[in-house]
């Protein structure tokens, strides 16, 4: 190390460098161990586990409610019927396999509820195949009224909200007994007459079963487009196994 005297003194050549020096370890001791960068990291992993942890929670949620309305033994929703689908078709419970089904009991002569219904089911198909990208959900109209919605009367009928929708009637006995496989109340009375009045009441919810024929969730009133679609597109995203395309 280079010294010089000057009055008396030693004086070092690299004194001005070590108090930089040290200026600069003072600095960093102020900053800290993290840098900017540092902290954005942080903070954005942060939020990325965040956004993570509810998904999971919701997708959980999802799952939760799809096994629990599975029931044990006999389905809480759903199970064995015998129907003919508006073409003239035999329809039963197994047509229900291999893609998410969307049922929804009604009559053609309703006044206004399901017209209604029937625009917000249409609008959930197309947001469902656009999610999806493919005829993944099996849309279901079941008459509640089989004395006057005949397979011409109901195909006629559906036309006017969406080709995609498959109707379903049959006897009064046969509607009976999926209503009752479905927990839809049915009022409507067993020995109708030709231009006979009567009242026909249903419940009125969207049932969503899953490819295995099974009972996933119930969509009410409530929901809106939007709000429903996501539900159904949350669970066939949730789903393990394969999905008819065709």
């Amino acid at each position: 190390m280079a010294a010089i005297r000057q009055h008396g003194k030693l004086f070092s050549s690299s004194s001005k460098r070590a108090y930089k020096t040290v200026e600069e370890a003072k600095a960093r001791s102020k900053v800290g161990p993290f840098s900017w960068q540092a902290g954005l990291f942080f903070l954005l992993a942060g939020a990325g586990l965040t956004l993570y942890f509810r998904y999971e929670k919701a997708r959980m949620a999802r799952a939760r409610i799809a096994e629990a309305n599975k029931g044990i033994g006999k389905p809480l929703v759903g199970g064995p019927f015998h129907l003919t689908d508006h073409n003239g078709n035999e329809f039963t419970e197994q047509n229900l396999k291999g893609k998410y089904s969307l049922v929804y009991f009604g009559f053609t002569h309703c006044p206004d509820i399901c017209p209604e219904e029937l625009d917000k089911m249409a609008g959930m198909i197309e947001q469902v195949k656009a999610k999806n990208g493919g005829n993944v959900m099996k849309p279901i109209f079941i008459s509640c009224d089989p004395a006057r919605d005949t397979p011409e009367v109901i195909r006629r009928y559906l036309a006017e909200f969406h080709p995609d929708i498959l109707g379903m009637t049959g006897t009064w006995q046969e509607v009976k007994d999926v209503c009752k496989a479905y927990r839809v109340y049915f009022s409507t009375p067993p020995d109708v007459q030709p231009g006979q009045d009567y009242l026909v009441d249903h419940s009125i919810y969207f049932y969503l079963m899953d490819p295995e024929g099974d009972f996933v969730e119930a969509i009410g009133r409530n929901f809106s487009v939007d709000a429903a679609a996501k539900v159904i597109n949350d669970h066939i995203a949730d789903w393990k196994g394969k999905i008819d395309r065709s």
